[in-house]
Protein backbone atom coordinates (compact mmCIF):
# COMPACT_ATOMS: atom_id res chain seq x y z
CA UNK A 1 0.00 0.00 0.00
CA UNK A 2 3.04 2.28 0.08
CA UNK A 3 2.33 3.31 -3.54
CA UNK A 4 -1.33 4.09 -2.86
CA UNK A 5 -2.66 7.63 -2.31
CA UNK A 6 -3.77 8.40 1.24
CA UNK A 7 -7.45 8.45 0.26
CA UNK A 8 -7.22 4.83 -0.93
CA UNK A 9 -5.32 3.76 2.20
CA UNK A 10 -8.03 5.37 4.34
CA UNK A 11 -10.72 3.55 2.34
CA UNK A 12 -9.01 0.17 2.80
CA UNK A 13 -8.64 0.80 6.54
CA UNK A 14 -12.36 1.63 6.66
CA UNK A 15 -13.60 -1.49 4.89
CA UNK A 16 -11.37 -3.78 6.94
CA UNK A 17 -11.84 -2.29 10.42
CA UNK A 18 -15.35 -0.86 10.17
CA UNK A 19 -17.04 -2.99 7.50
CA UNK A 20 -15.29 -6.19 8.60
CA UNK A 21 -13.85 -7.25 5.25
CA UNK A 22 -11.13 -9.89 5.44
CA UNK A 23 -7.48 -8.95 4.77
CA UNK A 24 -7.55 -10.88 1.47
CA UNK A 25 -10.71 -9.07 0.32
CA UNK A 26 -9.21 -5.73 1.37
CA UNK A 27 -6.10 -6.54 -0.68
CA UNK A 28 -8.27 -7.30 -3.73
CA UNK A 29 -10.10 -3.99 -3.29
CA UNK A 30 -6.77 -2.16 -3.14
CA UNK A 31 -5.49 -3.82 -6.30
CA UNK A 32 -8.73 -3.14 -8.17
CA UNK A 33 -9.11 0.51 -7.14
CA UNK A 34 -5.43 1.35 -7.64
CA UNK A 35 -5.64 0.05 -11.22
CA UNK A 36 -8.76 2.11 -11.74
CA UNK A 37 -6.98 5.27 -10.54
CA UNK A 38 -4.14 4.57 -12.95
CA UNK A 39 -6.67 4.21 -15.77
CA UNK A 40 -8.35 7.50 -14.82
CA UNK A 41 -4.99 9.27 -14.78
CA UNK A 42 -4.42 8.00 -18.32
CA UNK A 43 -7.97 8.86 -19.43
CA UNK A 44 -7.75 12.43 -18.15
CA UNK A 45 -4.24 12.91 -19.59
CA UNK A 46 -4.32 11.09 -22.91
CA UNK A 47 -1.98 13.68 -24.38
CA UNK A 48 0.72 12.54 -21.94
CA UNK A 49 0.14 8.78 -21.66
CA UNK A 50 -0.47 5.82 -23.95
CA UNK A 51 -2.74 2.97 -22.96
CA UNK A 52 0.25 0.64 -22.53
CA UNK A 53 1.63 3.07 -19.91
CA UNK A 54 -1.26 2.43 -17.50
CA UNK A 55 0.40 -0.28 -15.31
CA UNK A 56 3.39 2.01 -14.64
CA UNK A 57 1.50 5.21 -13.83
CA UNK A 58 2.30 6.63 -10.38
CA UNK A 59 -0.87 7.34 -8.37
CA UNK A 60 0.78 8.24 -5.06
CA UNK A 61 -0.20 11.89 -5.59
CA UNK A 62 -3.53 11.19 -7.32
CA UNK A 63 -5.36 14.57 -7.53
CA UNK A 64 -8.58 14.53 -5.47
CA UNK A 65 -10.14 16.96 -7.96
CA UNK A 66 -10.28 14.05 -10.43
CA UNK A 67 -12.90 12.34 -8.28
CA UNK A 68 -15.32 15.20 -8.93
CA UNK A 69 -14.84 14.78 -12.69
CA UNK A 70 -15.44 11.02 -12.80
CA UNK A 71 -18.79 10.00 -14.25
CA UNK A 72 -20.54 6.76 -15.15
CA UNK A 73 -19.04 6.60 -18.69
CA UNK A 74 -15.56 6.65 -17.11
CA UNK A 75 -16.48 3.57 -15.07
CA UNK A 76 -17.85 1.83 -18.15
CA UNK A 77 -14.65 2.71 -20.02
CA UNK A 78 -12.55 1.14 -17.27
CA UNK A 79 -14.57 -2.09 -17.31
CA UNK A 80 -14.18 -2.18 -21.09
CA UNK A 81 -10.41 -1.73 -20.65
CA UNK A 82 -10.22 -4.65 -18.21
CA UNK A 83 -12.10 -6.77 -20.73
CA UNK A 84 -10.23 -5.83 -23.91
CA UNK A 85 -6.71 -5.20 -22.65
CA UNK A 86 -6.46 -7.22 -19.43
CA UNK A 87 -8.68 -10.11 -20.55
CA UNK A 88 -10.48 -10.14 -17.21
CA UNK A 89 -13.23 -12.72 -16.92
CA UNK A 90 -16.85 -11.70 -16.41
CA UNK A 91 -16.57 -12.78 -12.77
CA UNK A 92 -13.48 -10.60 -12.22
CA UNK A 93 -15.12 -7.61 -13.90
CA UNK A 94 -18.19 -8.12 -11.74
CA UNK A 95 -16.00 -8.00 -8.62
CA UNK A 96 -14.34 -4.87 -9.98
CA UNK A 97 -17.73 -3.20 -10.44
CA UNK A 98 -18.60 -4.11 -6.85
CA UNK A 99 -15.30 -2.61 -5.64
CA UNK A 100 -16.00 0.62 -7.51
CA UNK A 101 -19.51 0.90 -6.05
CA UNK A 102 -18.17 0.42 -2.52
CA UNK A 103 -15.33 2.91 -3.06
CA UNK A 104 -17.51 5.70 -4.46
CA UNK A 105 -20.16 5.08 -1.83
CA UNK A 106 -17.40 5.71 0.73
CA UNK A 107 -16.28 8.90 -1.05
CA UNK A 108 -19.86 10.14 -1.24
CA UNK A 109 -21.34 9.17 2.14
CA UNK A 110 -18.38 8.82 4.51
CA UNK A 111 -15.59 11.05 3.28
CA UNK A 112 -17.89 13.49 1.40
CA UNK A 113 -15.24 14.06 -1.24
CA UNK A 114 -17.83 14.09 -4.04
CA UNK A 115 -21.31 15.59 -4.32
CA UNK A 116 -22.75 12.76 -6.42
CA UNK A 117 -21.98 9.05 -6.66
CA UNK A 118 -21.06 8.11 -10.26
CA UNK A 119 -21.18 4.39 -9.43
CA UNK A 120 -24.73 4.47 -8.05
CA UNK A 121 -26.18 3.10 -11.29
CA UNK A 122 -23.16 1.01 -12.26
CA UNK A 123 -24.34 -2.45 -13.25
CA UNK A 124 -22.23 -5.57 -12.89
CA UNK A 125 -21.48 -7.57 -16.03
CA UNK A 126 -23.95 -10.41 -16.25
CA UNK A 127 -22.35 -13.66 -15.15
CA UNK A 128 -23.42 -16.82 -16.87
CA UNK A 129 -24.20 -19.20 -14.04
CA UNK A 130 -22.57 -22.62 -14.28
CA UNK A 131 -23.21 -25.73 -12.30
CA UNK A 132 -20.56 -26.21 -9.61
CA UNK A 133 -17.70 -28.65 -10.18
CA UNK A 134 -17.65 -31.34 -7.51
CA UNK A 135 -16.43 -34.84 -6.71
CA UNK A 136 -18.90 -37.67 -7.00
CA UNK A 137 -19.55 -39.84 -3.97
CA UNK A 138 -17.20 -42.53 -5.33
CA UNK A 139 -14.47 -39.97 -6.08
CA UNK A 140 -14.83 -38.56 -2.57
CA UNK A 141 -14.37 -42.01 -1.08
CA UNK A 142 -11.33 -42.57 -3.30
CA UNK A 143 -9.80 -39.32 -2.07
CA UNK A 144 -10.34 -40.27 1.57
CA UNK A 145 -8.92 -43.76 1.06
CA UNK A 146 -5.60 -42.55 -0.36
CA UNK A 147 -4.95 -40.56 2.82
CA UNK A 148 -4.76 -43.85 4.75
CA UNK A 149 -1.72 -44.79 2.62
CA UNK A 150 0.25 -41.81 4.01
CA UNK A 151 3.24 -43.19 5.93
CA UNK A 152 3.79 -40.23 8.25
CA UNK A 153 1.32 -40.73 11.10
CA UNK A 154 1.03 -37.03 11.95
CA UNK A 155 0.44 -36.00 8.33
CA UNK A 156 -2.07 -38.79 7.84
CA UNK A 157 -4.23 -37.95 10.84
CA UNK A 158 -4.03 -34.19 10.39
CA UNK A 159 -4.79 -34.37 6.68
CA UNK A 160 -7.63 -36.83 7.19
CA UNK A 161 -9.24 -34.41 9.67
CA UNK A 162 -8.79 -31.54 7.20
CA UNK A 163 -10.32 -33.46 4.27
CA UNK A 164 -13.18 -34.72 6.43
CA UNK A 165 -14.07 -31.17 7.48
CA UNK A 166 -13.96 -29.97 3.88
CA UNK A 167 -16.08 -32.84 2.55
CA UNK A 168 -18.57 -33.02 5.41
CA UNK A 169 -18.96 -29.40 6.49
CA UNK A 170 -18.21 -27.40 3.35
CA UNK A 171 -15.73 -25.09 5.06
CA UNK A 172 -13.91 -22.35 3.21
CA UNK A 173 -10.11 -22.56 3.25
CA UNK A 174 -9.68 -19.51 5.50
CA UNK A 175 -12.32 -20.83 7.87
CA UNK A 176 -10.44 -24.10 8.26
CA UNK A 177 -6.96 -22.69 8.80
CA UNK A 178 -8.26 -20.22 11.40
CA UNK A 179 -10.00 -22.83 13.58
CA UNK A 180 -8.75 -22.69 17.16
CA UNK A 181 -8.91 -25.61 19.56
CA UNK A 182 -11.19 -23.49 21.74
CA UNK A 183 -13.69 -23.32 18.84
CA UNK A 184 -14.49 -27.01 19.38
CA UNK A 185 -17.24 -27.75 21.87
CA UNK A 186 -18.54 -31.34 22.03
CA UNK A 187 -20.03 -31.97 18.56
CA UNK A 188 -20.00 -28.33 17.44
CA UNK A 189 -17.47 -26.10 15.75
CA UNK A 190 -17.60 -22.30 15.64
CA UNK A 191 -16.10 -20.69 12.54
CA UNK A 192 -15.77 -17.09 11.39
CA UNK A 193 -16.77 -16.70 7.76
CA UNK A 194 -16.96 -13.86 5.28
CA UNK A 195 -17.61 -10.45 6.77
CA UNK A 196 -16.46 -11.75 10.18
CA UNK A 197 -19.79 -13.54 10.55
CA UNK A 198 -19.72 -16.31 13.11
CA UNK A 199 -21.65 -19.53 12.60
CA UNK A 200 -21.94 -22.87 14.37
CA UNK A 201 -21.32 -26.10 12.49
CA UNK A 202 -22.49 -29.43 13.85
CA UNK A 203 -19.92 -32.19 13.41
CA UNK A 204 -20.93 -35.70 12.39
CA UNK A 205 -19.27 -38.81 13.83
CA UNK A 206 -16.58 -39.17 11.13
CA UNK A 207 -15.46 -35.57 11.68
CA UNK A 208 -15.44 -36.00 15.45
CA UNK A 209 -13.40 -39.20 15.16
CA UNK A 210 -10.94 -37.69 12.69
CA UNK A 211 -10.40 -34.64 14.92
CA UNK A 212 -10.02 -36.80 18.06
CA UNK A 213 -7.46 -39.04 16.32
CA UNK A 214 -5.53 -36.00 15.10
CA UNK A 215 -5.48 -34.37 18.56
CA UNK A 216 -3.80 -37.51 19.93
CA UNK A 217 -0.78 -36.94 17.67
CA UNK A 218 -0.85 -33.14 17.58
CA UNK A 219 2.27 -31.69 19.27
CA UNK A 220 1.70 -30.39 22.77
CA UNK A 221 2.40 -26.75 21.93
CA UNK A 222 0.84 -23.46 23.03
CA UNK A 223 -0.28 -22.48 19.52
CA UNK A 224 -4.06 -21.96 19.79
CA UNK A 225 -4.82 -23.05 16.23
CA UNK A 226 -6.15 -26.55 15.65
CA UNK A 227 -4.17 -27.38 12.54
CA UNK A 228 -0.42 -26.94 12.68
CA UNK A 229 2.38 -27.62 10.23
CA UNK A 230 5.34 -29.95 10.68
CA UNK A 231 7.17 -26.90 12.02
CA UNK A 232 4.68 -26.64 14.91
CA UNK A 233 3.18 -23.37 13.66
CA UNK A 234 -0.27 -22.53 12.37
CA UNK A 235 -0.78 -24.27 9.04
CA UNK A 236 -0.89 -21.92 6.05
CA UNK A 237 -3.51 -21.82 3.31
CA UNK A 238 -0.83 -22.72 0.77
CA UNK A 239 0.24 -25.80 2.74
CA UNK A 240 -3.35 -27.03 2.89
CA UNK A 241 -3.72 -26.47 -0.85
CA UNK A 242 -0.53 -28.43 -1.53
CA UNK A 243 -1.63 -31.31 0.70
CA UNK A 244 -5.04 -31.48 -0.97
CA UNK A 245 -3.42 -31.43 -4.43
CA UNK A 246 -1.08 -34.22 -3.29
CA UNK A 247 -3.98 -36.50 -2.39
CA UNK A 248 -6.04 -35.55 -5.44
CA UNK A 249 -3.14 -36.63 -7.65
CA UNK A 250 -2.71 -39.89 -5.71
CA UNK A 251 -6.43 -40.55 -6.17
CA UNK A 252 -6.10 -40.01 -9.92
CA UNK A 253 -8.15 -36.79 -9.86
CA UNK A 254 -7.18 -33.85 -12.06
CA UNK A 255 -5.85 -30.94 -9.98
CA UNK A 256 -6.65 -28.59 -12.88
CA UNK A 257 -10.31 -29.46 -12.37
CA UNK A 258 -10.52 -30.08 -8.63
CA UNK A 259 -9.23 -27.93 -5.76
CA UNK A 260 -9.83 -27.08 -2.11
CA UNK A 261 -12.83 -24.93 -3.04
CA UNK A 262 -14.27 -27.78 -5.11
CA UNK A 263 -14.32 -29.84 -1.90
CA UNK A 264 -16.68 -27.21 -0.48
CA UNK A 265 -18.87 -27.65 -3.57
CA UNK A 266 -18.68 -31.40 -3.06
CA UNK A 267 -19.88 -31.18 0.55
CA UNK A 268 -22.82 -28.99 -0.45
CA UNK A 269 -23.75 -31.22 -3.38
CA UNK A 270 -23.58 -34.45 -1.37
CA UNK A 271 -25.68 -32.95 1.42
CA UNK A 272 -28.29 -31.77 -1.05
CA UNK A 273 -28.27 -34.89 -3.22
CA UNK A 274 -28.08 -37.62 -0.58
CA UNK A 275 -29.04 -35.92 2.66
CA UNK A 276 -32.32 -34.38 1.54
CA UNK A 277 -31.15 -31.11 3.10
CA UNK A 278 -33.50 -28.16 2.73
CA UNK A 279 -31.98 -25.31 0.68
CA UNK A 280 -32.40 -22.84 3.58
CA UNK A 281 -30.59 -25.19 5.95
CA UNK A 282 -27.82 -25.64 3.39
CA UNK A 283 -27.51 -21.84 3.17
CA UNK A 284 -26.91 -21.67 6.94
CA UNK A 285 -24.41 -24.55 6.90
CA UNK A 286 -22.36 -22.95 4.13
CA UNK A 287 -22.60 -19.45 5.55
CA UNK A 288 -24.04 -17.90 2.41
CA UNK A 289 -25.34 -14.34 2.60
CA UNK A 290 -28.11 -14.98 0.11
CA UNK A 291 -30.06 -18.13 -0.74
CA UNK A 292 -29.57 -17.38 -4.45
CA UNK A 293 -25.91 -18.35 -3.98
CA UNK A 294 -26.96 -21.69 -2.50
CA UNK A 295 -29.43 -22.42 -5.27
CA UNK A 296 -26.68 -23.47 -7.68
CA UNK A 297 -26.69 -26.79 -5.82
CA UNK A 298 -30.32 -27.45 -6.73
CA UNK A 299 -29.38 -27.91 -10.39
CA UNK A 300 -26.77 -30.62 -10.08
CA UNK A 301 -28.90 -33.69 -9.42
CA UNK A 302 -29.74 -34.90 -12.91
CA UNK A 303 -30.83 -38.28 -11.59
CA UNK A 304 -33.29 -36.59 -9.29
CA UNK A 305 -34.69 -34.57 -12.16
CA UNK A 306 -35.06 -37.72 -14.24
CA UNK A 307 -36.84 -39.52 -11.40
CA UNK A 308 -39.17 -36.56 -10.87
CA UNK A 309 -40.28 -36.67 -14.50
CA UNK A 310 -40.77 -40.45 -14.33
CA UNK A 311 -43.02 -40.04 -11.29
CA UNK A 312 -45.44 -37.87 -13.24
CA UNK A 313 -48.73 -39.90 -13.19
CA UNK A 314 -49.16 -39.28 -16.92
CA UNK A 315 -46.09 -41.43 -17.44
CA UNK A 316 -48.27 -44.50 -16.84
CA UNK A 317 -50.72 -43.78 -19.66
Amino acid sequence: MKDYPLILVDFLDYIETIKGRSPSTTKEYGYSISNFLKFITYRFNMDKFKIQDIPEIDIKEFPERYFKKIDLPDLHAYLAYTDRYKNNSTTTRSRTASSLRTFFDYLFKIRKTIEKDPAHNLESPRIQKKNPVYLTLEESKRLINVIYTEKNEFDKKRDLAIIMLFLNCGLRLNELTNIKISDLKDDTLTVVGKGNKERTIYLNKVCNKAIDDYLKVRPDIEDPYLFVSNRNTKISNRTVQRRVDHYLEKAGLDTKVFSVHKLRHTAATLMYKYGDVDILLLKEILGHENVSTTQIYTHVDNEGLRDAVKKNPLNEL
